[in-house]
């Protein structure tokens, strides 16, 4: 009984310390575990604990690093140039436009299975649109994360498959029955990226991306820093504070240009019309590479080394740390192939790098303790226990709701190996196949990638460039929705029994 109140305590202070940015992520991941292990008497135990928790997310660690120097090289030598000036071409600076475009992005990209690299490749395409615009990457980062959620049950995106290997079923038992509920979760994640534009086009207006037929540089300006063009927007940044400020009644006036800082901007040519109707044929120059490191002649290079990466990761021919290690490698000699602008690139990058890596390994912690002083068997059977007799033939919809809060406060691997069997034996007892179980314990996904026990969240928020706590209050109530839609899905289309039958 003890230990399972401390362990609550250590989650619900964890959670208070983050969310109302009493610590940051990385100093409570380290400091609040070892003080509840101190407390529970493990004083002892404590280092062996810590060093097995961070072994076992060291592969993590080094996936993300090479992961991100990967997509960072590519980033600089253009590779997803194209990318952001289709979307930008589709999007047309509707606010709502962009924000269903990067879930419906995100999804796409979620067909690999893997969290990091659906962040990473999403991110990369979208968030240059969102910092021109002045939208909310808090947004950016809850509809990337609710699409991702969605097809992290994919069979080859990890709790399925452990569902399946738990419950000695096979995962096309499992799987293939809740494409319908998926389906219908992924109309309600665009129906929620639809409602969150429309709020950031009341919000910002609708901004017109204008294409100036020349570009002349601004005196004084550099080289360096990419050609943007200038928005007509309806609200202007503090740069102290990094928040936007809307004019009033900016969004109805032609001549409410703001000029982004710190880059060149755009002129028309001498007797070049600038209307919309003279340009709605053109592409902006609006790029998510830097001229100076831009390798465009090379980019079907990059995209053949990127495409194989992926197949590779989908097929599971190596490891993911050792594949994201060889590609980088290729990767910077191909583009950089100088030493000291391989150098410059590996130093721009280390800045994205060490706040993601240094989480993962402070999570490390905070998984060894939670695990090695068996906080986590006490969270599980406290719950099992909690279930009244009278709800024994619910226990499909029960196990549904169960797995929110279960994969949110303790691991995939915990829950379904350790929570799911235990729940599985009981409903056998009402006719509830141990599948529909294995369907019911993949339903809380969508809340599942909120866990602070979950690496990729760590990367996602650092290349959205928002705090962890923020993106957790933004995100919790959409991401319980999804979950609750799915489970209804599930239901209403009989993927999931209501009541079993002794």
């Amino acid at each position: 009984m003890m230990l399972t109140v401390l362990a609550y305590s250590m989650v619900v202070v964890f959670m208070f310390l983050i969310m109302t940015k009493r610590l940051p992520a990385l100093v409570a991941l380290i400091i609040v575990p070892i003080v509840f292990g101190l407390l529970g008497g493990f004083g002892a135990q404590l280092g062996p604990m810590m060093l097995a928790g961070i072994k076992s997310l060291a592969p993590t660690g080094v996936m993300l690093m090479f992961a991100i120097l990967y997509f960072g090289i590519m980033i600089d030598a253009g590779l997803f140039d194209p990318i952001v000036r289709k979307i930008l071409q589709l999007v047309q600076g509707d606010p709502m436009k962009i924000v269903v475009g990067t879930a419906a992005l995100a999804m796409f990209v979620s067909l690999d299975g893997d969290g990091a690299t659906t962040y990473m490749i999403t991110v990369s395409a979208m968030l240059p649109l969102y910092k021109r615009l002045g939208m909310s990457r808090l947004i950016l980062a809850c509809v990337i994360m609710l699409a991702g959620g969605v097809f992290n049950i994919l069979p080859w995106g990890g709790p399925t498959a452990r569902a399946a290997s738990a419950l000695g079923v096979d995962v096309g038992e499992i799987f293939v029955p809740m494409i319908l509920p998926m389906a219908v979760t992924v109309v309600w994640v665009l129906f929620v990226a639809y409602v969150l534009g429309k709020k950031e086009r009341k919000r910002l207006g609708t901004v017109s991306l204008e294409t100036r037929v020349a570009a002349h540089q601004a005196p004084g300006a550099s080289v360096l820093k990419p050609a943007i063009v200038e928005l007509p927007v309806a609200a202007q940044m503090n740069g102290t504070t990094g928040q936007w400020a809307a004019h009033a009644g900016g969004a109805g006036l032609a001549n409410n240009i703001y000029a982004i800082p710190g880059g060149r901007t755009e002129t028309p040519a001498a007797g070049a019309s600038t209307s919309a109707s003279a340009t709605s044929g053109a592409e902006p120059d609006i790029t998510v590479s830097d001229p100076a490191t831009a390798r465009h002649r090379l980019i079907w290079v990059n995209f053949a080394l990127t495409a194989v990466l992926m197949g590779l990761l989908i097929k599971g021919i190596l490891p993911l740390p050792v594949l994201f290690m060889i590609f980088f490698a290729i990767a910077i000699m191909i583009n950089y192939p100088k030493l000291q602008d391989q150098k410059e690139r590996i130093a721009s990058h280390a800045a994205n790098v060490l706040p993601v890596v240094s989480l993962i390994f402070a999570a490390g912690i905070f998984v060894g303790i939670l695990q090695g002083t068996k906080m986590v068997d006490a969270i599980a059977l406290s719950v099992i226990a909690a279930v009244p007799t009278w709800m024994g033939p619910y226990l499909a919809i029960v196990t549904g709701f169960l797995s929110i809060p279960f994969t949110f406060f303790i691991s995939n691997d915990a829950f379904y190996f350790g929570v799911v069997p235990i729940l599985a034996k009981a409903a056998a007892v009402y006719g509830i196949s141990a599948a529909e179980i294995g369907r019911a314990s993949i339903i809380g996904q969508p809340v599942h990638l909120l866990s602070p026990l979950v690496a990729s969240t760590y990367l996602l928020v650092g290349l959205s460039e928002v705090e962890f706590g923020d993106h957790q209050r933004y995100t919790l109530l959409w991401s319980i929705t999804a979950a609750i839609v799915m489970l209804a899905a599930a239901v209403v289309f009989g993927v999931i029994p209501f009541m079993g039958h002794a």
